[in-house]
């Protein structure tokens, strides 16, 4: 986060490496891969604040249709992946805060997969899952040995 806005958010929804080595790699592509903003700078570092969510529980969701998805959501709670065909999107926990409302919540996500708003399939999977979330304040002074 640079000024408490996202300025990158890179990682993996399946374990494939040690935890340790997992965060080092998703931090270093957060600040200088994420293909939506410029790779960081050595000006911003003061302005930067690092979270680390560790997602666990990813559980399907089974829905017959949005409302049954809508009702099942957890707010602030849950975390939620989509997956169409090859399309798959997935917010945080967190984005709860930005978007509190489940219909937008929802409409936002299928966006982000390149569904249409509103969309319904059959064929739409759904997985619940919560994260343990580590931060730090922007103002954090630097440790000292």
């Amino acid at each position: 986060n640079h000024r408490g806005r996202l300025r990158g958010c890179i990682g993996s929804l399946e374990p494939s490496q040690p935890l340790a080595s997992a965060v080092a790699q998703s931090a270093y592509s957060a600040a200088f891969r994420d293909p939506r903003f410029a790779p960081l700078q050595a000006y911003e570092l003061d302005e930067i604040s690092i979270e680390i969510s560790v997602l666990y529980g990813m559980e399907p969701l089974p829905a017959s249709s949005r409302g049954e998805l809508l009702a099942t959501l957890q707010p602030e709670r849950d975390g939620l992946l989509l997956q169409e065909g090859q399309r798959r999107a997935t917010f945080l926990p967190h984005v709860w805060r930005q978007l509190p409302d489940p219909e937008v919540f929802l409409d936002h996500l299928l966006n982000k997969a390149g569904l249409p708003i509103g969309y319904w399939s059959h064929s739409l999977t759904s997985f619940r899952y919560q994260t343990l979330a580590i931060s730090e304040a922007a103002s954090a002074p630097p440790y000292s040995v």
